[in-house]
């Protein structure tokens, strides 16, 4: 398991009322390439989705991840391909280096219906399939895909597409990527649930670093204590308090990663009140103690 990704069982809904994002094309364009600085004022996150596959490439960055019921951590840049219609966050929350994020999005027949139905590009089709989870790539891959989505800024609209089908391929025939929601996304609510859970969202994104009593959050949607912890995991398929856990670990191994203070610190800096019950939650998620993996995590950026 990479040492910068959270297990894909902290599968915490963040947030059930994505906001539809509208992609609209340039004219004469296909698809959408887009290549963003640290200053855009457009890199600023929020809880989307579109009908759109999107592939995001985010050099030397750090930030959270938050796609479908997926929740995790990455350092030193990360590669990922969505499928339409999966709500996610946006990644980029401190870049470094050549200070670049690389976002296409395309419909799936953008170039036709049926298109990649054909023998030749069946193995493109199977990774849309596998993206509808959510991908994140690593290793060679990222590193090679990564460039040539950079060199494609320059590239005339003929070669910009092949180049975009020879990344795809590449990308089909990988095996250093993970799947982010191994069960697939399960954010499929009612309607009328989406206001309730979308306050409750905001508050704990808001609030995770403090003490959050059930009294406390059931006010806030007007229910009483046990009817909203049914109501929650119903929705969301965990309990509030797992759920407030994974902004919590997340939330450490950002600190672990980035800053030198210490694990008692960090403990604390990330709302638990607990130092026992705070390594105990964090070897059982990650897998490892919190020094072990500021060890690996900072090794991985030297």
């Amino acid at each position: 398991m990479p040492v910068n990704q959270i297990p894909s069982n902290m599968r915490g809904a963040p947030g059930i009322r994505p906001v539809l994002e509208l992609i609209e094309l340039s004219f004469g364009q296909s698809f959408t390439y887009r290549k963003f600085e640290e200053e855009e004022p457009n890199l600023k996150p929020f809880w989307h989705y579109h009908p759109e596959i999107e592939l995001v490439y985010v050099q030397e960055g750090s930030s959270k991840r938050h796609i479908g019921n997926h929740i995790s951590y990455f350092n030193n840049g990360d590669l990922i391909l969505l499928g339409p219609n999966l709500p996610h966050y946006g990644f980029t929350e401190r870049l470094s280096g050549k200070r670049s994020e690389i976002v296409v999005q395309l419909k799936k027949d953008f170039l036709g219906q049926g298109f990649f139905e054909k023998p030749e590009l069946k193995s493109i089709d199977q990774l849309f399939e596998r993206a509808t989870s959510g991908l994140t790539f690593s290793g060679n891959t990222r590193e090679t895909v990564g460039k040539k989505l950079d060199g494609l800024e320059n590239e005339t609209p003929f070669n910009r597409l092949i180049g975009l089908l020879e990344i795809f391929q590449v990308l089909a025939h990988s095996e250093e990527y993970q799947v982010l929601n191994v069960s697939g996304p399960s954010l499929l609510v009612k309607r009328s649930d989406n206001e309730k859970i979308e306050k409750v969202y905001d508050y704990v994104r808001a609030h995770f670093k403090e003490q959050i009593s059930l009294d406390e959050i059931s006010a806030l949607v007007n229910m009483e204590v046990p009817s909203f912890c049914r109501y929650f995991k119903r929705v969301t398929g965990k309990t509030f308090t797992a759920f407030v856990n994974d902004f919590r670990i997340v939330h450490a191994c950002k600190l672990l990663s980035e800053t030198n203070y210490s694990v008692s610190e960090i403990c604390f800096e990330s709302g638990f009140n607990n130092f026992s019950h705070f390594n105990r939650l964090f070897k059982m998620t990650t897998h490892t103690t919190p020094l072990a993996y500021r060890n690996e995590s900072q090794t991985i950026l030297l």
